[in-house]
């Protein structure tokens, strides 16, 4: 049993709408050994080591029905048995996911196993370890004999603290769970506390309960407890005397000028470390000045101030929460000795490791055993019953102190003395440790002191007390950061469809920006702040929507979404506002377990089903069309090229929205329908990016555009204004449509890389007034199945070019030097190109330098480029009077046999011609073969086959 891929999906997938991880994983022998054939022993072994596997519902939807199905018939397979282990190891370790499903795989004894994860490592570690438990179970004759030597109860201890300390503290988690409580998203930035909450412009951060409006002046002070004192003083508040010394000579001098008992403490010390309170000699003071020493370099000495603790919460100027907190302790009983009752406190489930759990398991550490030895007994002491032992000399939780809520009784003069406190020193969220005999009577009256205030103070006790209400603490500093009614999040708005998607999505990026707004870009060749590229590459996937998400300058976020991303890690964020799916066609099919138009269409309605706004959707495909019944948006918006689509009709009739294109006068208008009314938009021909009208895969683009700036609440005028200014320059769609008009004839440049987008290129070559001849430089990704390529050749032989320059790649991805072009070149010739109008020019910057020199004034070259930028440049920098040679020549071919090719009809087609001939052999040879210069009467160079 082995693992041979996984996917971490830390948004939407196909999978699921929230985190999983995917494994793929071979059972290998292990598929003839279902779990009632593995017997008992494997069965009670695994409930032994994880009891809570038996409140597993499974499919049964209820407790036991797990183990139903592991028991009755022939049981069910490991990697079902994997699933609900990882899950429960989560659980074990306090995350609490329930979610998982296994699938068998297409090759027979692999699985597809998915579960709900948290925290990516953890999850990661669940898998390895429920493999290693799994495996440990089994019969000694069916384990890994490469595996490890496995201890389960060390194994899971290591775990649950491995995942402890990945987890988010109480207070972080609490203010995450307060924003996902109000439809807050939100990012984690570090390994830590550092929480982005909300997007872009509106986004706000936190880092435990500090908040980025937190004032960095408040925390120093907050922090220098000598200057706090004195500011606290200044005002007229309850604070203790103090003295700050360096020594403990210096701090019994200040013990004996303010006046015994005192309390030493570290100056810039937190959660009660290295604090003596109750000091009343010389000695005890040293001894106290030695353990705050051990913390900062500097220590105060101040009175010390007799009362119950309290933790006063102040949020955005109002008191919150109040806590009457109190150090750990046991209560005796006669009985058991001080170690026992330790223990017996530790039992409660309540309590856990640092802060795991709502409060913290009490330790018999030095300080415990110094108090101990204080009042003459040891560990092993019996306490008379009903006596009370604290074990801390502070009331802090995460010492094992307990928590006792009274905010509802608090007097008013005290919560106006913590609001005071808190707002001198300039804090929007803070707590204000206070010592009073009794919290309901006025401090005016009977006295009590600040000793502390805490510019990051913790919610557990306020959310979670040992007695008393819970308060929704965080809740207030969400509502301070998000008043209710502001909003959180910026428009989002995600592309996704086999062609198409970085036009249309830099025409919907085009259009907000001269609407005035910031837009964050994310497309194939980059990252795109406020149409500055940051951040070059493919940056279609979850990677590159964060790093817009999380720029405080975007106001709107375009996020081009490729299948490739989809399938590797899902959406980065768990809902947007528009989405729209272009198009589902044959692409990269049989690759990543992707092997069916079907399934390809149900990765790419992901982005439909997490919209929340709009699903903008092509009515002309009948796959996209079906994801409407998916939608869970507000409005599902059709797009059409077809004005009398009757499905469109209907939807429009209902009051639904829609984009046509309807025929007039003055060529085709573009129509917006929504709520019954009829808004013509923009006639196709003022859209410089169709080449007047004629580019239909364009016009489609900017419908698409249209649709989802209307969505996005953009005015009409400046969606006409965005796509009467959008032109299909390299500059601003570069590899879309590119047109090249500086030389005699005419260059078309795209990224076209599958069937439907040669055809649509090429259907446009054909479109296109043309003067002289019509070339074509065309060539396939070689990773893409054969019939794939095959169709990319029958598509640009049906446009009857007066000639074809077949190459590959740069990168051949798995094929032969030159057998991308020899396929094609053989899918030409069996669908009726001549062998004279072929060309094989392996060499992509030379099959274009070809092409560029076989171009005469007024023809037309299409060319299918792989490399943009250094394609392009080769087409602006083409001089006539350059010749092939001129180009530095590539290294030798290496002569690969042609492979056997199928024959594929074009769409229009019922069946491939059944007299056609087999196409003519085509000798491979090398590049300087392939081209042969021949200066016609024209004086124009041309490239040809040796043979031709």
């Amino acid at each position: 049993m082995r693992i041979l891929d996984r996917n971490v999906y830390g948004g939407p997938s196909h999978y699921a709408h929230f985190p999983v991880i995917r494994l793929v994983l071979d059972l290998g022998l292990l598929e003839g050994w279902p779990t009632a054939r593995l017997g008992k022993d494997f069965i009670d072994g695994l409930l032994a080591a994880l009891p809570g596997l038996s409140e597993h519902g499974c499919s049964y939807g209820e407790p036991g029905g797990f183990i139903r199905r592991m028991t009755e018939g022939e049981g069910t397979w490991l990697g079902h048995v994997l699933e609900h282990v990882a899950i429960e190891l989560q659980n074990v370790a306090g995350v609490g996911v329930t979610f998982g499903k296994t699938r068998e795989a297409s090759r027979p004894g692999t699985y597809d196993v998915v579960f709900e994860y948290e925290n990516e490592e953890v999850g990661l570690e669940a898998a390895d370890v429920a493999i290693a438990l799994v495996d440990a179970l089994l019969p000694a004759a069916l384990r890994d004999p490469g595996a490890a030597p496995f201890d389960w109860a060390e194994r899971r201890d290591a775990f649950i603290r491995f995942a402890q300390r990945r987890a988010l503290g109480p207070s972080t988690a609490s203010l995450v769970m307060a924003a996902e409580a109000r439809g807050i998203p939100w990012l984690r930035l570090n390994e830590f506390s550092l929480i982005q909450l909300g997007w872009g412009c509106r986004q706000q951060r936190i880092q435990a309960t500090i908040t980025g409006r937190t004032s960095h002046i408040a925390v120093e002070l907050a922090s220098d407890k000598e200057e706090t004192n004195r500011i606290l003083s200044r005002l007229g508040l309850p604070v203790p005397k103090q003295a700050l010394v360096q020594s403990a000579d210096r701090a019994v001098r200040a013990a004996e000028r303010i006046g015994y008992p005192v309390v030493t403490k570290p100056y810039d010390g937190n959660h009660g470390r290295g604090v003596s309170i109750d000091l009343r000699t010389p000695d005890e003071v040293r001894a106290g000045f030695a353990r705050a020493a051990e913390h900062a370099r500097s220590v105060i000495v101040e009175s010390c101030i007799t009362g119950f603790d309290h933790r006063l919460l102040v949020v955005n100027g109002a008191l919150v929460a109040a806590s009457r907190r109190e150090p750990g302790k046991v209560v005796g009983d006669g009985m058991h000795t001080v170690a026992q009752l330790v223990a017996i406190v530790n039992q409660d489930p309540r309590r856990g490791i640092g802060h795991e759990k709502v409060l913290t398991q009490l330790e018999l550490d030095e300080q415990a055993l110094g108090i101990l030895a204080k009042r003459g007994l040891t560990p092993a002491s019996v306490l008379p019953a009903g006596e009370t032992l604290h074990l801390r000399l502070t009331a802090n939780l995460s010492t094992g102190g307990t928590a006792t809520d009274v905010t509802d009784v608090i007097h008013p003069d005290n919560v106006e003395m913590a609001v005071r406190a808190i707002q001198a020193i300039g804090l929007d969220v803070g707590g204000v440790d206070f010592l009073t005999p009794d919290i309901t009577r006025s401090h005016k009256e009977i006295g009590g002191a600040i000793c502390e205030v805490n510019a990051a103070p913790g919610f557990r006790m306020h959310m979670a007390p040992s007695e008393g209400r819970p308060r929704d603490v965080a809740g207030a500093v969400i509502d301070m950061l998000f008043p209710p009614g502001s909003p959180s999040t910026i428009p989002v708005a995600a592309v996704t469809g086999t062609n198409g998607k970085t036009t249309t999505a830099r025409m919907l990026a085009h259009i907000h920006k001269l609407a005035g707004r910031r837009v964050g870009l994310t497309t194939t060749d980059g990252v795109y702040i406020d149409g500055q590229r940051t951040v070059e590459g493919d940056m279609t996937g979850p990677t590159s929507a964060r790093i817009v998400l999380a720029d405080p300058m975007v106001e709107v976020a375009v996020l081009e979404t490729a299948r490739g991303g989809l399938l590797r890690a899902g959406l980065a964020m768990r809902h947007v506002d528009v989405a729209a799916v272009l198009n589902v066609q044959p692409d990269h099919l049989g690759q990543k377990g992707v092997d069916t138009l079907e399934h390809l269409a149900e990765v790419k309605r992901t982005v439909v089903e997490v919209a929340t706004n709009t699903a903008v959707l092509n009515a002309d495909d009948p796959l996209t069309l079906r994801m409407a019944a998916y939608s869970e948006a507000k409005h599902v918006c059709y797009v059409t090229l077809h004005a009398d689509h009757a499905i469109v009709r209907e939807h429009v009739r209902a009051g639904g929205r829609a984009v046509a294109l309807e025929a007039g006068v003055n060529g085709q208008m573009i129509t917006i329908y929504d709520k019954g009314a009829h808004i013509p938009l923009l006639w196709t021909h003022l859209i410089p990016a169709t080449l007047e009208g004629k580019a239909t895969f364009n016009v489609q683009n900017a419908m698409f555009a249209a649709a989802m700036a209307f969505a996005m609440g953009v005015r009409l005028e400046d969606i006409r204004h965005g796509l009467r200014t959008f032109d299909s320059t390299f500059f601003q769609a570069p590899g879309r449509l590119n047109v090249f008009d500086e030389h005699p004839f005419r260059v078309l440049f795209d990224y076209g890389h599958n069937a439907h987008a040669v055809d649509a290129l090429c259907t446009l070559a054909t479109r296109l007034d043309v003067k002289g001849r019509r070339l074509c430089v065309l060539s396939a990704p070689g990773d893409r199945r054969d019939e794939d390529i095959v169709a990319i050749g029958v598509a640009a032989a049906r446009a009857g070019f007066d000639h074809y320059i077949c190459r590959r790649d740069d990168p051949a991805r798995g094929r032969g030097e030159d057998e991308v072009p020899r396929m094609l070149a053989a899918a030409l010739q069996a669908h009726g190109v001549e062998a004279s109008r072929i060309s094989v020019v392996v060499d992509e910057q030379l099959a274009i330098q070809a092409g560029l020199a076989m171009a005469a004034p007024g023809d037309l070259l299409l060319v299918f480029a792989d490399n943009l930028a250094r394609g392009w440049k080769q087409i602006v920098h083409f001089k006539p009077e350059r010749t092939v040679s001129d180009v530095p020549p590539p290294k030798p071919s290496r002569a690969v046999p042609r492979q056997d090719v199928r024959d594929v009809a074009p769409a229009d087609d019922p069946a491939p011609a059944a007299a056609a001939a087999p196409p003519a052999p085509i000798t491979p040879r090398s590049d300087t073969e392939d081209l042969v210069l021949v200066r016609e009467a024209r004086g124009v160079i041309v490239a040809r086959e040796e043979n031709d």
